[in-house]
């Protein structure tokens, strides 16, 4: 079977204009949210490390030089292919809430949702056990080789990109409240400067020192140790409780990664692999159900948004009512992805914008009035808030990886002065509200947004990629999905092409509020289209023309050419390959 998807045209792939190449090669690929992680994650494969060691160095080189986006304090899901086991397989680094977080308590200190900033929205940070449980199983490396770039920029430093000194300059009321915060942040480092962050680099540099000796899997155990039951959640556990916070060093120390099964929806020729329930990764596939049932090559530009927006309300209507972590509830999701239940719900989708919120079954939560937080708020769009990373690796062994770290943002928690970092806040993503799917239980995983993705072809990998931007994710994702296996461009011109998305959903991030038949459309969509979506009844907001996204994506084709994209917006995300 060809490599080239569905629907491709030789002429058009011949003469589209993309902002850079697609990168083809047959020796590996890279993509990700920053240069500098790309070019690290490259390196270690040209030094004969895989795509797990790749993925690791460029995933900790991310909490670095991304540190209002990501950063040690953070979650982690991933989604690849083991080569050696041959299957697809999830990494959940999602942490749980912690003991002390009950309902009961947040309605006590008067809080109707739980906050979107501070050290009671934290959960226990879980990116650091993904990331040694992934190169522990799946990487070649030692822990000391991975964190060497990351070490090195954060002791000797790296040039800061413009979002940096924005984001802090936009919190620094928030960030003056917070001595160690203030301390590393202020006043905001200019772009282009070299920062330095001798606080991290030290507690990275004393884990590999303390953790040496003996096997490489022994080495990263005592890592964990040392992160999750020694000197680190020592430091945790005593700024949390003399700051009045719930997360507590037995909390860390019961918590562990886990490799699950994913959730998959075949579409086309591809089978598409996402995380569980604990995160929205299941609506792709729901949406990806849907839209199965339009001839979608065949409408027009105002049509496709149309329809694939309509059906997103649905999918995320379902997010709503039925996900949470399973360990907990029992989620449906067969009967969702079925397709007798998606005929059914596919007849919901009329000539004109919804403003119903239609799941099919279950109950939706209470929205509760509530101002926006400094600090707070959607990740990707919010003046204030934090944001997230994406990397995609794939090597010469047939490993493919994708992964989307976030939380631990700068601006979000209070900076732990002798760790070098804060805290995440994705606790907020709880309701406090009785009997949903998602409410708040002491130990389970909030229902994150974070959603990488793998696509397989004939059960063999094909497909990585993955995107920042929170309950977008999975629209942004998949508009670049459907434009390289419907519509047939390259991965590129996949990322490349004018975006869009829809809030009508409530927000997984404080104050979770909903934007009825809210449309927002990048302007390369032209007057005209936009123009037909608000005659359909879409409240649409034209933006910027490169303003939605910043997805990246790598695949394998079956005659082993490698190939790799990374997203313009934000002129940060880079591709490397050979």
């Amino acid at each position: 079977m060809s490599d080239e998807p569905e629907g491709s045209d030789d002429r058009r792939q011949m003469t589209a204009f993309t902002t850079r190449p697609e990168l083809q090669g047959t020796f590996g690929m890279v993509a990700s949210t920053h240069w500098l992680a790309t070019a690290a994650g490259m390196a270690v494969l040209e030094r004969g490390g895989n795509a797990f060691d790749a993925a690791v160095t460029t995933g900790f080189v991310l909490q670095v030089v991304e540190p209002h986006l990501n950063g040690p304090g953070g979650d982690l899901p991933a989604v690849f292919w083991s080569a050696e086991r041959g299957e697809p397989l999830v990494l959940c680094a999602q942490g749980v809430a912690p003991a002390a977080a009950t309902i009961e308590r947040y309605r006590a200190e008067g809080h109707d949702l739980v906050p979107g900033t501070g050290l009671l929205a934290a959960c226990v940070p879980g990116a650091f056990g993904g990331w040694l449980r992934l190169l522990a199983e799946f990487g070649t490396w030692r822990l000391a080789d991975v964190l060497e770039h990351a070490i090195g920029y954060a002791e000797h430093g790296y040039p800061v990109v413009p979002g940096i000194p924005f984001t802090i300059r936009a919190a620094e009321p928030l960030l003056r409240g917070w001595p160690g915060s203030a301390a590393l942040y202020l006043p905001p480092p200019e772009p282009g400067s070299l920062f330095h962050n001798a606080a991290l680099a030290a507690t990275y540099r004393r884990i590999v020192d303390e953790s040496r000796g003996g096997s490489r899997e022994d080495e990263i155990e005592r890592a964990r140790v040392l992160f999750y039951e020694g000197f680190v959640a020592e430091a945790i556990d005593r700024f949390s409780g003399a700051n009045g916070g719930l997360l507590a060093g037995d909390d860390l120390a019961s918590w562990r990664a886990t490799i699950e099964a994913p959730a998959t929806h075949d579409f086309r020729d591809l089978t598409v692999c996402k995380t569980g329930s604990w995160g929205q990764g299941p609506v792709f596939l729901q949406q990806l159900a849907l839209l199965d049932g339009f001839d979608l090559d065949q409408l027009s530009e105002a049509e496709y948004v149309h329809i694939v927006v309509e059906c997103a309300k649905l999918a995320f209507a379902d997010r709503e009512a039925f996900y949470g972590d399973p360990s907990r509830v029992d989620v449906p999701l067969e009967r969702l992805l079925s397709p007798e239940y998606n005929a059914e719900r596919r007849r919901l989708v009329g000539d004109d914008a919804s403003g119903e919120l239609r799941p099919g079954g279950g109950r939706l939560p209470t929205l509760v009035a509530a101002d926006r937080e400094l600090g707070a708020g959607e990740p990707t769009r919010a003046v204030a808030s934090g944001d997230t990373v994406h990397l995609d690796v794939a090597d010469r062994y047939g490993n493919l990886v994708s992964a989307t770290p976030s939380g631990g943002w700068l601006q979000s928690s209070p900076l732990i002065e002798e760790l070098g970092w804060p805290l995440g806040t994705r606790a907020q993503m709880f309701w406090l509200e009785e009997g949903l799917p998602s409410s708040l239980v002491p130990r389970t995983r909030p229902r994150t947004t974070l959603s990488p993705s793998l696509a397989l072809r004939d059960g063999m990998p094909y497909l990585a990629f993955g995107t920042p931007g929170g309950d977008q994710q999975d629209q942004w994702t998949l508009h670049v999905f459907l434009r390289h296996v419907v519509f047939g461009d390259d991965l590129q011109a996949a990322i490349d092409a004018p975006s869009f998305h829809t809030d009508h959903f409530p927000s997984s991030f404080h104050p979770r509020q909903v934007e009825p038949r809210s449309l927002a459309l990048e302007s390369r969509w032209g007057g005209v289209v936009a123009d037909e979506l608000r005659h359909r009844g879409h409240d649409v907001r034209v933006t910027d023309p490169w303003s939605l996204g910043r997805v990246s994506a790598v695949s394998r084709g079956a005659d082993g050419i490698l190939r790799a994209g990374a997203n313009p917006r934000g002129m940060q995300g880079y591709a490397a390959g050979r």
